[in-house]
C-alpha cells in the first residue's frame, strides 16, 4: 500500500493535504514508508481524524440506480367459488 493510496482510504484528499500542509506531508510519507500501516494509525490516529476533517477526500459522482417500479402484490383469492 502506498502512501497516497493510505489516504484516500482514510478518506483524505492526498493533494490538497501536499498542498495545504507540505512539512507534514512528508514527515508523515516518511514514516510510513518505515512502519506498517496499522502502526502508523495507531500512532496518529488522532492527527489523522483533524487531517481528514481539513483535507476531506470528495467523494466521487455515483451513479444512482433507479429502483424499479414495484409490481402491485397478487391478491389471494380462494380457489372454491360458491
Amino acid at each position: 500500500m502506498t502512501w497516497k493510496e493510505y489516504l484516500i482510504s482514510k478518506k483524505i484528499d492526498p493533494d490538497r493535504f501536499k498542498s495545504g500542509n507540505n512539512r507534514l506531508f512528508r514527515e508523515f510519507d516518511l514514516l510510513f514508508s518505515q512502519v506498517h500501516p496499522d502502526s502508523f494509525t495507531a500512532q496518529k490516529l488522532y492527527l489523522i481524524n483533524k487531517i481528514r476533517r481539513l483535507y476531506k477526500l470528495e467523494p466521487e459522482d455515483k451513479k444512482t440506480v433507479e429502483a424499479p417500479a414495484k409490481k402491485p402484490k397478487p391478491k389471494m383469492a380462494p380457489r372454491i367459488k360458491k
